[in-house]
């Protein structure tokens, strides 16, 4: 008992109360979920009710106008779609070059195996506003500018770093003798990749993506600055155009928000458990 004890960390003993991770469970609940649930309230609402004081949190005649406004007021589903596109793509891509990488830093003996991870680890801290100036002029020489391939390439390269560091610490879990059996059996090494380890690492691969996927979803500097076409605006960017140089229709914004906020719930939803088992499993791994 007395060891048990000692062994316990400051944290635990601290939350050890069931009061006590009652209330940081509600803190942590009312953060994460009070400004979604705020932005859902108020694109229910119409403008007058908004601005009425005293603030009234729910609202008093529910309204899907601000949806209709929405979609009318500027062409919202073509945000959407190119959204979705791009991010799709860039994922895809991400996932395909993350899991070669990071098959190759596993079980390749490579010699600067720990530089290269540093380099990575180094890359992923960069801002992304440093990047905005090289990133363009690359654009603009490779003449991809006002593009989808001119966000789906940046994209992939931001999330590169995050994806291959995941997926490395899931392969180096996974025994060699797995896919050594399956080369045996007539595969090739690519094959036993994609036949034995990426299945195996589902989990992480799934993480990994859902990640590339809603960075390049949530993205909005670079989709700004490489396209000014109004026919390739993304959903971040789109999403900006609803207000006025003296007016603000946050209840026409909200529901725009609500409107990208979805497809984002919903793949997390249909996810949660690959999801969930990913992060707990690349924690205790690495």
């Amino acid at each position: 008992m007395r060891s048990s004890a000692i062994s316990a960390s400051p944290v635990d003993s601290l939350l050890s109360g069931t009061p006590l991770r009652l209330i940081v469970g509600l803190i942590l609940l009312t953060n994460g979920f009070f400004p979604a649930l705020w932005i859902l309230f108020t694109s229910l609402k119409l403008e007058p009710e908004l601005t009425q004081q005293p603030i009234t949190w729910l609202p008093s005649d529910p309204t899907i106008q601000n949806y209709v406004q929405a979609f009318s007021d500027q062409p919202l589903g073509l945000f959407l779609f190119n959204s979705f596109a791009v991010a799709l793509l860039s994922t895809a891509l991400t996932l395909l070059v993350s899991v070669l990488a990071a098959y190759a830093l596993a079980r390749l003996n490579l010699r600067y195996r720990g530089l290269i991870l540093s380099l990575i680890i180094a890359v992923s801290t960069f801002p992304l506003v440093t990047l905005l100036v090289p990133l363009f002029e690359i654009m603009r020489a490779l003449n991809l500018l006002n593009s989808w391939t001119a966000l789906v390439l940046p994209y992939t390269v931001l999330s590169l770093p995050i994806c291959t560091l995941m997926l490395v610490s899931f392969f180096e879990g996974i025994p060699r003798d797995l896919e050594n059996a399956a080369m045996i059996d007539g595969c090739t090494r690519i094959g036993a990749l994609f036949k034995v380890v990426v299945p195996l690492a589902a989990p992480g691969v799934f993480t990994a993506g859902i990640l590339a996927f809603v960075n390049a979803w949530d993205e909005f500097l670079l989709a700004l600055s490489f396209n000014s076409s109004p026919n390739l605006r993304t959903l971040p960017v789109g999403i900006q155009l609803y207000q006025g140089e003296f007016t603000f229709p946050w209840p026409v914004i909200s529901a725009a928000l609500v409107v990208g906020i979805v497809p984002v719930a919903i793949l997390i939803v249909i996810f949660q458990e690959r999801v969930v088992s990913g992060l707990t499993s690349g924690g205790i791994k690495g």
